[in-house]
């Protein structure tokens, strides 16, 4: 595994990372070839982020 992201800033980057890299897959989906298993991937790749998103705010109320 990769070290823990335990900055804020550090924290705040791998978000913004995530969410582009995110957007990049949005962007790059053809809807009349999208099948559901990507579908659900990409509801996967939300889900992810927004765990994070709360793994990141219990560390700073710690």
């Amino acid at each position: 595994m990769g070290k823990s992201i335990t900055g804020k800033n550090e924290q705040l980057t791998y978000l913004k990372e995530r969410l582009t890299m995110f957007m990049e897959v949005l962007d790059h989906i053809e809807p009349e070839n999208t099948e559901l298993e990507d579908i659900d991937r990409l509801i996967g790749m939300l889900d992810d982020l927004e765990g994070k998103v709360e793994q990141f705010k219990t560390r700073e109320e710690d």
